[in-house]
């Protein structure tokens, strides 16, 4: 398994990736995990059938608090020529990844990638537009060097097959129902937001940078305290955006960057959650907030296509109508009803969405790449 991030880094893709480590391992199999060092301190975590090799790293523009591995080919080619895996998996697209996939490819190692990131639909975010078209086409090289690249939803791989990404393969997300869960509640930490046991509080889960579309969310705020005017707005969340935001406070709560059982109790003791964000291969954050039992407005795409139904389990509004995402969160704050019932189903849903099942997915994943390389090398002998 190669990444460029792993927790304690805090992100989706983190968080995806060690899911699945630690589910391969459950289910009996060796793993070995390459990753960026992640600071002076940081030392291999060995134990039994599981370890880990350690790359050099550097922080990432605009994001310190994350690392990109740095090419480690040499280092991998030693380290798979001594020790050969049977297939290799690559979750990220960095140098780190595209190092590991030439070795792989080398070595004539069976190799699955993962698309996690949009990185082609983010260039226009940071003044690069220009760029969208050579990011897609070297995602598009990158992945389809690999024999199976893995894909969260249907949508994602309709869309992917259009742009000429091959073998693709849908294996989705999970969540955990008994970390995140109504359950959580916490009086105490709504009272610190200024909310009272009537008070509509939304909530925002995300990453602080220009893709997330944050101007939407705080419009959608404001309209919200237009129709109900004790409404609260909880950010989550860290990034390369927080001093504007703070700059920017129109009345919002910044809770900062919350991990494992602060992270679950702010989430449920929310009543809302606002996910404004175009940009999206999945979204975890989605799932975290079902099971948490919060009404979602959201776009209709991503994991929330996925799962979701508008009116049924959530709203949702289509890609890119800013009104009509306006629109719905102003309606959620005037109805309280509504929200509860919209939470209770979207928590009915994600009870049904456990790792447990995932991982199974993924380990099939990787049995049918490597049924097909077998396949092919004796076609070819």
């Amino acid at each position: 398994m190669v990444t460029e991030t792993y927790p304690p880094e805090v992100n989706g893709v983190a968080r995806t990736v060690h899911m699945m480590v630690e589910g391969l391992r459950e289910r009996g199999h060796a793993v070995q995990l390459i990753r960026p060092r992640q600071g002076e301190a940081d030392r291999c975590a060995n134990a039994g059938s599981y370890e880990e090799l350690l790359c050099p790293g550097i922080p990432i523009p605009r994001y310190s608090q994350l690392r990109m591995g740095m090419p480690s080919g040499q280092a991998l080619l030693r380290a798979w020529s001594l020790k050969r895996p049977d297939i290799v998996h690559i979750a990220t697209e960095g140098p780190l990844g595209w190092s590991a996939l030439a070795a792989a490819r080398k070595l004539r190692l069976p190799t699955a990638t993962d698309f996690h990131t949009n990185f082609h639909a983010y260039s226009r975010h940071y003044g690069f537009a220009w760029l969208s078209r050579p990011v897609a086409a070297y995602l598009r090289r990158f992945h389809n060097g690999a024999d199976a690249t893995l894909v969260p939803t249907d949508e994602m791989a309709t869309g992917l097959g259009q742009l000429g990404f091959e073998r693709l393969r849908i294996v989705g997300r999970g969540v955990n129902p008994q970390v995140f869960t109504p359950a959580r509640r916490r009086e105490d930490l709504r009272a610190s937001w200024g909310a009272g046991p009537g008070t509509m509080v939304a909530m925002c889960v995300s990453r602080f940078a220009p893709e997330k579309n944050f101007p939407l969310l705080i419009e959608a705020y404001e309209r919200m305290r237009e129709v109900r005017p004790d409404s609260r707005l909880v950010l989550v969340g860290d990034g390369p955006l927080v001093d504007e935001l703070r700059r920017k406070n129109v009345g919002y709560v910044i809770a900062g960057r919350k991990v494992n059982g602060e992270l679950s109790a702010h989430y449920a003791s929310a009543d809302m959650f606002l996910f404004p964000s175009m940009t999206e291969t999945f979204g975890n954050v989605t799932l975290e907030a079902m099971a948490s039992g919060l009404a979602i407005v959201a776009y209709d795409y991503a994991a929330a296509r996925q799962y979701l139904r508008h009116g049924e389990s959530a709203r949702l509004v289509p890609f890119g109508d800013r009104d009509a995402y306006i629109a719905e969160a102003a309606g959620l704050a005037r109805n309280f009803g509504e929200v509860r019932r919209l939470g209770a189903k979207a928590r009915r849903l994600a009870e049904g969405l456990s790792w447990d099942a995932i991982v199974v997915d993924f380990e099939s994943a990787l049995f049918a790449v490597l049924a097909d390389s077998l396949l092919r090398r004796a076609e070819a002998a």
